[in-house]
């Protein structure tokens, strides 16, 4: 199977999500960029689905997302942020919330992505 061809091809493509979700991490890691590319803004209809495969892969696709939060989109982050990686307790992606909160980019800053990194701890470690 050519697991590149269950890239969705637009924001409405649910085409290949019934597939991609019967499918292991394994089979699946080759595309995890192509797919968090999908989260560069949840509104789109087919994030949501994306998010469903993603969400139970957090601590394996840790350097994956780690990329997008050391990246420049403001409004990627957000989203990752918001939907994907919200409740994590990985320790290596609170390290770099724990960042964005303590000594957030200008970008970040301006995107208010502190006050979320702040907001996600604060959950955390309740």
């Amino acid at each position: 199977m050519n697991v590149r061809a269950l890239i969705p091809k637009n924001v409405c493509d649910e085409s290949g999500i019934e597939k991609l979700k019967q499918l292991s991490f394994n089979q699946i890691q080759p595309i995890v960029p192509d797919l968090l590319e999908w989260l560069q803004d949840c509104n789109w209809p087919v994030a949501r689905s994306i998010l469903e495969i993603l969400r139970p892969l957090v601590d394996q696709i840790t350097p994956e997302i780690l990329e997008v939060l050391n990246g420049n989109d403001g409004v990627w982050k957000y989203w990752i942020l918001q939907n994907l990686i919200l409740k994590t307790t990985n320790p290596i992606l609170l390290k770099e919330i724990n960042r964005i909160a303590s000594f957030p980019t200008s970008e970040e800053k301006e995107q208010e992505l502190d006050l979320i990194a702040v907001d996600i701890l604060r959950e955390n470690y309740r």
